[in-house]
């Protein structure tokens, strides 16, 4: 949601454009079949196909635009978790004439039931302007979150459920396959807490390039009318964002798209128990001797 929205990444970590930070004229910047999943037994076997959740294995590339121009492409990408801890990366490239704005961004966390815990966050980002690193680790057995937001430190309590930027995402697309109704998220980016509310506008066929979707779109509730933003999830996709919109006083300033996504085929054995990962340690903020 970081334009304010989409879920912190897909917003302002996506974009480059930023309503009341960067102005456009300033920064202008800061195969895909539909899947099916069978879920028949496999014919004299114990193992079956399952259908991907938010958590299954995936990578996700989309194409960012600003307004009609194409700025470059962004890519999710969620590996399998090693010892109980999932990486979930985000990586983007992109430019706009001499204009150019590249992160990468590395999300560490933990899973409890339908729950995750955030441990560690950490964005770095290079191109035209000042480049900075972003960091946060999260001391929930300590009670508190350290920061480092370009090269200044923070300190808040751990209170609540709490999450970073990039991994909100995924607790946000569990939630609406859990079928919940209040959607407001507490998060830590740039050195504050901010809180996001997001609102079910209902259901909706989303037509693209890579495709057509069943959708449900949403909106991020705002108190500021001359800023709006929309995304669509498609729940036959354990509901994965297949398109953003930004606005500006009414004028398209960020357009995101999905081109193309893959889920690992996930293989379940009734008979086989699920192994309890130990909690693992938080890491420390690189450069720093706090935990």
């Amino acid at each position: 949601m970081l334009l304010d929205t989409f879920l912190s990444t897909t917003t302002e970590r996506f974009v480059v454009i930023q309503g009341e930070n960067l102005r456009p004229k300033e920064h202008s910047l800061r195969t895909i079949p539909t899947l099916l999943v069978s879920l028949t037994a496999l014919t004299q076997s114990m193992f079956a196909i399952a259908a991907p959740t938010p958590l299954t294995p995936q990578t996700a590339e989309y194409q960012v635009n600003y307004g009609d121009i194409e700025l470059g492409k962004a890519k999710y990408t969620l590996p399998n978790p090693e010892d109980g801890v999932y990486k979930y990366r985000f990586d983007s490239d992109l430019s706009l004439l001499l204009l150019t704005d590249v992160r990468h961004i590395l999300s560490e966390f933990t899973q409890e039931n339908s729950q995750l815990s955030p441990l560690r966050y950490l964005q770095q980002r290079q191109g035209v302007g000042p480049n900075y690193t972003e960091q946060t680790a999260f001391a929930k057995a300590q009670g508190f979150i350290h920061t480092r937001y370009k090269d200044e430190k923070g300190k808040f309590p751990y209170e609540g459920e709490i999450f970073d930027p990039l991994m909100v995402q995924l607790q946000f697309r569990l939630d609406m396959a859990a079928g919940k109704e209040a959607l407001d998220y507490k998060m830590v980016k740039d050195n504050e807490l901010d809180e996001y509310k997001f609102h079910v506008i209902g259901r909706e066929r989303m037509n693209i390039d890579s495709g057509s979707y069943d959708t449900v779109k949403i909106e991020v509730v705002r108190d500021n009318i001359k800023r709006q933003t929309f995304f669509w999830m498609a729940p036959d996709l354990a509901y994965l964002p297949v398109r953003l919109t930004h606005f500006e006083k009414g004028s398209k300033q960020l357009d995101i798209k999905l081109l193309k996504y893959h889920f690992d085929e996930v293989v379940s054995q009734e008979s086989a128990p699920a192994d309890i990962a130990e909690q693992p340690q938080v890491p420390k903020l690189l450069g720093t001797t706090e935990g």
